[in-house]
């Protein structure tokens, strides 16, 4: 199978196994993480998980999601979300979140990622 370009694009900006919330501004700067017109990304999430952690979701891991074309972990990853602040010069606060995520994926190769969801635990509850 042809790796779609895509895939390392995904790689490269969203898994990141030892991804810390502190280490939002280093990461994202050693990645050439990047928005095309605004230079500092408005948001970053990442997978603290392995690759092949994440692929299966394009397969037996994952379920359809709201017919956008789009796949739903069916467990938890632990994430790291970067968000911009508004001051500027692409410094970034970090926030440590256990969810489900929401990806995009070509011929089995996650290639977007999209959003996450809150997962709820029904043994929990």
């Amino acid at each position: 199978t042809k790796v779609p370009s895509r895939y390392d694009k995904f790689k490269n900006q969203h898994i990141d196994k030892d991804m810390s919330p502190e280490k939002c501004d280093k990461v994202i700067s050693e990645k050439g993480i990047k928005d095309a017109k605004t230079n500092c990304k408005n948001i970053n999430t990442f997978i603290l998980a392995t690759i092949d952690e994440v692929k299966p979701i394009c397969g037996s891991a994952g379920e359809p999601y709201k017919d956008k074309g789009l796949t739903l972990s069916t467990k938890p990853f632990k994430i790291v979300v970067c968000k911009l602040q508004p001051q500027g010069d692409c410094k970034y606060n970090g926030q440590s979140l256990t969810k489900r995520i929401v990806i995009a994926c070509e011929k089995d190769f996650p290639v977007h990622y999209d959003h996450d969801i809150d997962y709820i635990d029904i043994n929990k509850i």
